[in-house]
C-alpha cells in the first residue's frame, strides 16, 4: 500500500531567512554605531569612505525592520491532503489576519509534476488542461523536492515527473 506525503506547513519564525535576516540587519547598525566615520580610511590615509558608515546604519535599520515584520506577521504556506475529499490544498501568506493565497485540486486532475534544476529548484504541478497551478512550488514542499514528488507519484501512479535542467 502507497501513502500520500504527510502534510507540511513553514512560517517565518520557524525558517531561518527571517533570522538571519535579523542577524545581519543587527550587525550593520552595530557597525554604524560603532565605526568612526572620519577613521574609516585604508593605512595610507587617501581613501577614505565617511559617507559608508552611516549608508550601512540605514541598511542595517531597514533588513532589521523588513524581518521584524516577517517574524511579526509570521507567514506560512504548505499543504495538506484533505481527508474527506482526497484533494491536494495548499497555501501561501497566511497570517492571523488573512487566508493568504490557496487553492485545491484532486490528485487525479494533476498530470505531471516539473521539476526545473538549473541555479535553484524550481517545483510547478500542471493539471489536465496542461496548465501551470497557480500559488504551488517548491517553497511549499519539504526538501528535496523530487523526494516528495516521487513521494506522490507513488500514491498516484498517474502522474508524471518532467524533471529539466
Amino acid at each position: 500500500m502507497t501513502c500520500t506525503p504527510p502534510s507540511f506547513e513553514r512560517s517565518a519564525r520557524k525558517g531561518l531567512l527571517a533570522w538571519a535576516s535579523l542577524l545581519a540587519g543587527a550587525v550593520f547598525i552595530y557597525g554604524a554605531y560603532t565605526v568612526d566615520p572620519q577613521k574609516n580610511c585604508d593605512e595610507t590615509g587617501r581613501e577614505c569612505a565617511p559617507w559608508l558608515v552611516p549608508v550601512a546604519g540605514i541598511m542595517g535599520w531597514c533588513v532589521t525592520a523588513m524581518a521584524l515584520g516577517q517574524l511579526w506577521a509570521n507567514p506560512r504556506q504548505g499543504y495538506a491532503i484533505d481527508a474527506q475529499t482526497g484533494d491536494l490544498a495548499w497555501w501561501k501568506n497566511r497570517t492571523s489576519r488573512s487566508i493568504g493565497d490557496m487553492g485545491r485540486i484532486h490528485p487525479s486532475r494533476i498530470a505531471s509534476i516539473r521539476i526545473i534544476q538549473d541555479d535553484g529548484m524550481t517545483l510547478s504541478l500542471i493539471g489536465e488542461d496542461g496548465e501551470r497551478l497557480a500559488f504551488f512550488d517548491e517553497e511549499l514542499v519539504p526538501w528535496p523536492c523530487d523526494s516528495w514528488a516521487e513521494q506522490l507519484q507513488s500514491a498516484y501512479p498517474h502522474i508524471l515527473i518532467e524533471k529539466q535542467g
